[in-house]
């Protein structure tokens, strides 16, 4: 972790989430605002499709891949908001499971959001983040 980010916790709220819920970067700092990372591959086709976390496992890839491009790692991400297509709350969890695993202990506060359609053909999960870096 580059030290930049500081996870916040608060014990006057229930401790049995497995984010934290806030965090805090002192500046100056670099900022990268992620667009929202999409189960494509190379080719830009949507993988893995009807499968929940196997697309949460290519997103979670593609992120990666934009964070180490711009010398960053999972560890500098400040926040993200996770989208998956769908109304049943045990797919919302199949994924956040997939995020968690990449995430590991660097819980960042996130959102994670059952929501009707995104954006490309046979797509169920979306991961968008933002990052800090000193």
């Amino acid at each position: 972790m580059s030290g930049t980010v500081r996870l916040i916790r608060n014990d006057r709220l229930t401790q049995a989430v497995d984010y934290a819920y806030a965090a805090s970067v002192d500046a100056p700092v670099r900022s990268l605002w992620l667009a929202g990372a999409c189960p494509l591959d190379a080719e830009g086709r949507t993988v893995a499709v009807g499968d929940f976390e196997g697309q949460a496992h290519q997103v979670m890839r593609n992120l990666i891949t934009v964070l180490e491009d711009e010398g960053a790692a999972l560890t500098d991400l400040v926040r993200t908001t996770v989208y998956v297509a769908s109304s049943d709350q045990a797919d919302l969890v199949k994924v956040w499971e997939v995020y968690r695993t990449y995430m590991g202990s660097h819980d960042a506060p996130s959102t994670l959001l059952g929501v009707t359609v995104l954006g490309y053909t046979d797509q169920l999960v979306e991961v968008e983040a933002v990052a800090v870096l000193s």
